[in-house]
């Protein structure tokens, strides 16, 4: 068999020379291009932007803007609409909640004020005065129903108009009004201060919401204003002056106006009017559970501690309020079970001993020691549920009130039942005590025998010394510290809550 044969086709001299000049054509367009590229980049010219496209390819990106600082008490300013006829017996109150050199507001009088006031204590005492603008000037003075209010209602201009720095809220009240400055400060804090908020309280009693507003904050129970809310206002205010001749009162003129502007109320249950007469110690012996904000006509009131004067009492409530603000007049409840007792712990202001175990759900309501503020009573009277007073010995209270406030090292037992006869570790802690005596003999027959609590003389009050933290939606528990009879004294512990701890019997 032959091999089979192949035939090769060697490129000739012509195609050789072909091969070689496309070789070389690509060969100098590379070079070309090569050069042209290097010369790009190591040009003066383009260096920089090529860094910088460099760099912004392998950089970071920019972080986002630190949040503001929390608020405190420098970004407040209080605008107080005050009477020089008053002034002589309300600057007692003013001086017990006013922090020289710290708090930033101006007291707006009625008129320049007489000699008997004067000389003006200066900034390190109170606050700079000034005299309101007089309103006779305007148009609307002769038409309106009540033309002093237009003062009031522009105290919010004036206060604006003396250009305070970094403020984000400003507090409305009145010369009567005593404000808790901490709480207040941890209650704004809660609102973005950049947005429009009219935040404060209505009134107690039912008639002077419907005679005023139920979305109307009283003035006398302070309100707050955010200041973007306050440029909005201040641009308009006497434009709402001139809508609103027929209003009595300046909270009314401002309500209007601040809802005009598409702005509702934010109710706080912390601001209290007080439009409640006689004895109030029944309502702030079962305050809401909210931070105590502000009180008012605590110079119409009783004196809320019965035993001193309203000056005192008021200084000897800021006592315990000087401690720990947070807590002050919440209600705690616990029950000593061997007794049948129930306790009902006003913080800093009173603690009640009943001779039966009646439910927290009960006793939250307020023992109806007041009256309301307009004497055509139609019930409903107020705008939460009361208890009626009267003389069941297993319904009316053992009446204590705060005498003393201090803190201690003590030792404390983590089991606390009453009940329990079990031994457990006891361990040092850090704590407020607290002493309530008792107010006068309850002069009733005990509930049921061998439980009397007449003995009882004075209650101690233990509770922590860190603030109570209202972001938890939920108040505290309390133990009653085993009581020895014959001893006049009986021990409460307030502490949280277990988990799914019920305060029942």
């Amino acid at each position: 068999m032959n091999p089979q044969k192949h035939n090769y086709n060697l490129p000739t001299r012509s195609n050789l020379c072909k091969i070689f000049a496309i070789t070389a054509f690509i060969l100098y367009i590379f070079i070309i291009y090569h050069h042209s590229i290097s010369s790009f980049c190591n040009s003066p010219l383009k260096k920089p932007l090529i860094n910088k496209a460099i760099a912004s390819s392998i950089s970071p990106s920019p972080s986002p803007p630190s949040p503001p600082p929390p608020t405190n008490v420098s970004h407040l300013v209080f605008g107080i609409s005050g009477s020089v006829n008053a002034w002589r017996d309300r600057k007692a109150y003013f001086r017990e909640w006013w922090r020289p050199n710290v708090t930033r507001g101006y007291i707006f009088f009625d008129k320049v004020p007489t000699m008997d006031i004067l000389p003006w204590p200066g900034i390190n005492k109170l606050p700079p005065y000034r005299v309101s603008e007089n309103t006779t000037k305007f148009k609307v003075y002769s038409r309106h129903v009540k033309p002093e209010v237009i003062r009031i209602v522009r105290t919010i201009l004036e206060t604006f108009r003396e250009g305070d720095k970094d403020v984000r809220w400003y507090i409305m009240g009145d010369d009567d009004t005593i404000f808790f400055l901490d709480n207040l400060v941890d209650l704004l804090g809660r609102y973005d201060h950049t947005k429009y908020f009219y935040i404060g309280g209505v009134s107690e009693c039912v008639k002077s919401n419907f005679d005023f507003s139920f979305e109307m904050a009283f003035g006398g129970a302070g309100f707050a204003l955010s200041y973007p809310l306050v440029e909005a206002l201040v641009a308009n205010i006497d434009r709402c002056v001139e809508t609103y001749p027929f209003y009595f009162v300046s909270d009314q003129i401002l309500s209007a106006c601040i809802a005009d502007l598409g702005v509702p109320l934010t109710s706080e249950k912390g601001f209290h009017q007080i439009d409640l007469v006689h004895d109030i110690s029944g309502f702030l012996s079962a305050h809401p559970q909210a931070p105590l904000i502000s009180l008012h006509h605590l110079d119409i009131a009783t004196p809320i501690f019965p035993t001193k004067n309203r000056h005192k009492s008021v200084r000897n409530l800021m006592t315990a309020a000087k401690v720990d603000q947070s807590r002050l007049l919440q209600q705690t409840v616990c029950y000593h079970k061997q007794k049948s007792w129930a306790f009902s712990i006003a913080w800093g202001y009173s603690a009640y001993i009943y001779e039966h175990t009646i439910p927290r759900s009960i006793l939250r309501r307020p023992l109806e020691t007041f009256t309301p503020w307009s004497l055509k009573r139609r019930p409903p009277d107020y705008m939460f549920n009361t208890r009626l007073v009267n003389n069941n010995s297993c319904e009316t209270p053992h009446v204590f009130f705060f005498r003393s406030i201090k803190r201690v090292i003590s030792n404390s037992n983590s089991n606390n039942n009453n009940n329990s006869n079990s031994h457990s570790n006891t361990t040092t802690t850090d704590e407020i005590m607290m002493t309530y005596t008792r107010y006068k003999p309850r002069q009733l027959p005990p509930c049921s025998p061998n439980h009397s609590a007449d003995h009882i003389t004075k209650i101690r009050v233990y509770s922590p010394t860190t603030k109570l933290d209202f972001a938890e939606n939920r108040g505290e528990c309390c133990d009653v510290l085993n009581h020895v009879d014959g001893k006049n004294t009986a021990e409460v512990r307030i502490r949280a809550c277990k988990k799914t701890e019920i305060i029942i019997v």
